[in-house]
């Protein structure tokens, strides 16, 4: 769990000589939070966001689920000062059910899906005053059975972010998508907004509040979720981010509780 923090500790010092334009760095990751950033990598750089660990439960129908995803990563590549690509990728992942009346206790194991998206800056790239994007993308069901899909799905996503000054910030960020159906053949509409407010304790240290809620429209039971998170990111370089994220279910049919540690780094 802790080797992939470990390693993203370590990279500052080979990182600086790398990307950007006259060794300039645009650092403005998407984690830890629900939402998303508007901001975009400068051309030549690359910038590297994971998950050591990512762990859910959730208790339905008599049962309780954790779902741990390990490394769970995407590469964040600038096209140009206002685009880039992005390539998501979750090596690994498991499943444990276990019924809450016999104790029985059923494991499924092994890869995810392959998300490849595109964003484009609407304003102030650089993450910084009124920041919006757009950034469709579309999720490639090469998984297995335990946290794959099983069918190709495909949506945009709409952050904009404020910085109201040196300290405070607020955001929200919007997503619709053709979702992958949860009998794993077909898609239906799966709709979604986040709203934050951001909090700068120190230069290095940043928290966020947010609340999120989710329709989605699966055939087999249409649901709406709402979740609470909280999240602290430190940056210890320009180009380095350690960071922690909390969230909470609101509702019967949302996730219990989440659980995420992870970084990012600039090449």
């Amino acid at each position: 769990m802790l080797a992939p923090l470990a390693l993203l500790a370590a990279l500052p010092a080979a990182a600086q000589g790398g990307g950007g334009d006259n060794g300039d760095v645009r650092f403005c990751p998407n984690r830890p939070s629900l939402g998303a950033s508007g901001c975009t990598t400068l051309p030549g750089q690359v910038q590297v966001e994971m998950s050591g660990v990512d762990w859910t439960r959730d208790r339905q129908d008599g049962e309780q689920t954790d779902t741990l995803l390990y490394g769970d990563v995407v590469a964040r590549i600038g096209v140009s000062r206002n685009a880039e690509v992005q390539v998501g990728w979750t090596p690994y992942g498991s499943v444990r059910t276990r019924d809450l009346a016999g104790a029985a206790v059923s494991r499924i194991a092994g890869p995810g899906d392959v998300t490849l998206g595109f964003r484009r800056a609407l304003s102030h790239p650089d993450g910084k005053a009124l920041s919006a994007a757009v950034q469709p993308y579309v999720t490639l069901p090469v998984g297995g059975q335990a946290i794959g899909a099983g069918d190709w799905s495909a949506g945009m996503v709409v952050p904009v972010y404020y910085q109201i000054d040196d300290r405070w910030s607020i955001d929200f960020t919007g997503q619709a998508a053709a979702q992958a159906d949860q009998d794993r053949h077909g898609r239906h509409l799966d709709v979604s907004g986040v709203v934050g407010l951001g909090y700068a304790l120190s230069d290095a240290v940043t928290a966020v509040a947010e609340l999120s809620a989710e329709r989605d429209d699966d055939p087999m039971g249409a649901t709406t979720q709402t979740l609470a998170a909280v999240s602290l990111a430190w940056q210890p370089t320009k180009r380095t981010q350690i960071d922690l994220l909390l969230v909470g279910g609101l509702n019967d049919v949302a996730p219990d509780a989440r659980v995420v540690v992870g970084g990012a780094v600039a090449f």
